[in-house]
């Protein structure tokens, strides 16, 4: 393997797919899975929002938007607050597929607003790709923190109203 390829592959550590194809996103949909239930140990037991709060940290925002018998789509975001107004970032909006374990983005609003996916082709494997792989690498730095959703825990009432907040903004963008 050439030089420049290895460059190319470092960051992926998947030396035999290209990183941006099919192969290579389905891999990334299962690493997402087995680090969202890291996050999320018991996600059929929890409530529909739920708040990760860590010393010194951005608290992590998780609202349940379906759940089925073989899938949960979830939100998952810092609320920055800017004027009163508690801007979500990045919010994602992610499906877990139990019975196929994996997980992944539909829509994503990264950059404050700059990068917003909200309704991403089923052909851009691009976009899909990039969304993914900042999943992963976001989920691997909250589980890093320590983040995580016990069931016991559920929100205040200060921490439902930002969640209310965020499950509107979600529903504006969320995929029908």
């Amino acid at each position: 393997m050439n030089n420049s390829k290895q460059k190319l592959f470092a960051g992926y550590g998947c030396e035999d797919v290209d990183p941006r194809g099919f192969v290579s996103l389905m891999d990334l949909y299962e690493n997402n899975y087995m680090r969202i239930r890291r996050l999320l140990p018991e996600l059929a037991k929890l409530p529909d929002t739920s708040v990760s709060h860590l010393p010194g940290c951005l608290s992590l925002h998780l609202v349940i938007l379906e759940r089925t018998k073989f899938t949960t789509t979830l939100c998952l975001t810092y609320q920055f607050g800017e004027h009163s107004r508690p801007v979500p970032e990045p919010a994602l909006t992610l499906r877990v597929y139990h019975d196929v374990h994996q997980a992944e983005v539909l829509t994503g609003h990264l950059q404050h607003g700059r990068n917003q996916y909200d309704h991403v082709p089923e052909k851009a494997i691009q976009i899909k790709w990039k969304l993914n792989r900042f999943l992963f690498k976001w989920l691997g730095y909250c589980l890093y923190l320590g983040h995580q959703f016990p069931v016991s825990k559920s929100a205040s009432i200060s921490e439902h109203k930002l969640l209310n907040n965020m499950v509107e903004i979600v529903s504006r963008v969320r995929p029908k």
